[in-house]
């Protein structure tokens, strides 16, 4: 499908109008007057605009409150699509969404380890899977992506696990696609999911502790995701934990990542088991389960890193909502059991009281939901 142009909602007016109907669900021109503090007929003029875009509909008379009783506005959530990419797993897993970060179509391309210029090709070789599947206009490419990333700049920095450093992503798809692309790193893609599509509306600071094939925070702040300055904010996966542990693949020893993420764990009980290569993480959840006490004491230490991880973290932004997302959340509550009691012991006993810890609540899609959220703040400004 060929990026579809969208003037009538670059304006300020159109655009507000448009996330106060995306908002209500369902709502009629004279709310939305009300709501937006705008005059009838600017909204009038509005709605028109997005109605001739496809965008918005109407759905037929609502309840009266006395006259003529009101048509209903509703956004076409299906009216566009949106490419998605989560670039952090394993191999490279893509999908389509639409305007509610309903997924519509998932593509996963195995990466077998390659990086560099191989896992480019790759990259491009789902997109252009996703964009042959796309039934509506596309609205643009959202990436979660690993390692460090210039958002602004649209660069990933360094990325070990795919061998890349210094990748203008952004500007590299734009120009092979020609559509808006807009890129954070995956743990800030997973925060920003989590406050778009999740199911609280705390004001309070939010942080995402996203653990799988390497660790990462995301954190969203009075409704602002942090990046850092231009990048690096909750890149917490490279921190030395354990100065004479396991060589890590960004060339140090004992980070946090060498220990929690899922490579790691695997490694680790792989190494105790008479057939390795049969280990996976869904073995090692069987294996702490059934109470193997080497395998216990490894999930013991995953879940005590991750406390003091998330201690640091929570003793520098105060009281916050602290969800923990990624593949290896999926050992069991024992775990976030163990981390609430690292929390509690490094923590004085009032800040861990207005500490909610929980798991985030969308699942595997979290980064791939987060990208959207991406694309939808920058080109609708629906967020």
């Amino acid at each position: 499908m060929a990026r579809t142009n969208h003037p009538q909602v670059r304006g300020s007016t159109s655009q507000l109008v448009l996330k106060t109907i995306y908002d209500q669900g369902t709502i009629s021109r004279a709310d939305v007057a009300r709501l937006t503090r705008l005059t009838p007929p600017t909204v009038s003029d509005a709605v028109a605009g997005l109605l001739a875009a496809g965008l918005v509909e109407e759905l037929g008379p609502g309840t009266s409150t006395g006259g003529k009783r009101p048509t209903l506005l509703s956004v076409i959530d299906d009216s566009r699509h949106l490419i998605c990419l989560d670039l952090a797993v394993g191999d490279l897993r893509g999908a389509i969404l639409n305007l509610r970060g309903e997924i519509q179509h998932q593509q996963v391309v195995p990466r077998l380890d390659r990086g560099g210029d191989a896992a480019l090709a790759l990259v491009y070789e789902l997109v252009d899977t996703l964009r042959a599947l796309a039934t509506r206009p596309l609205l643009g490419i959202g990436i979660g992506a690993p390692g460090l990333v210039d958002a602004e700049a649209g660069v990933i920095c360094q990325a070990v696990n795919l061998d890349w450093c210094d990748v203008p992503l952004v500007t590299l798809l734009q120009r092979r696609y020609d559509l808006p692309v807009y890129m954070a790193n995956d743990c800030q893609v997973a925060a920003l999911a989590e406050y778009t599509f999740g199911s609280s509306d705390s004001a309070l600071p939010l942080v995402v502790i996203k653990v799988g094939h390497g660790i990462g925070a995301g954190i969203v702040v009075n409704g602002q995701l942090l990046h850092g300055q231009p990048f690096g904010a909750g890149e917490i996966g490279h921190v030395v934990v354990a100065p004479d542990g396991a060589l890590c693949r960004c060339g140090n020893r004992g980070c946090l990542e060498t220990i929690v993420a899922r490579p790691a764990i695997v490694r680790r009980v792989a190494a105790l088991a008479h057939a390795p290569e049969a280990i996976t993480l869904d073995t090692v959840r069987e294996l702490f389960e059934a109470g193997d006490e080497a395998v216990v004491q490894i999930v013991h230490q995953v879940g005590a890193c991750l406390g003091l991880a998330a201690a640091n973290l929570v003793s520098v932004l105060g009281c916050c909502r602290l969800l923990f997302a990624g593949s290896v959340m999926s050992l069991g509550p024992d775990l976030l059991e163990i981390i609430r009691e690292e929390l509690s012991r490094r923590m004085v006993s009032s800040l861990v009281a207005c500490t909610d810890v929980a798991l985030a609540s969308n699942g595997t899609d979290i980064v791939l939901r987060g990208a959207a959220a991406l694309v939808l703040a920058q080109e609708l400004r629906l967020l």
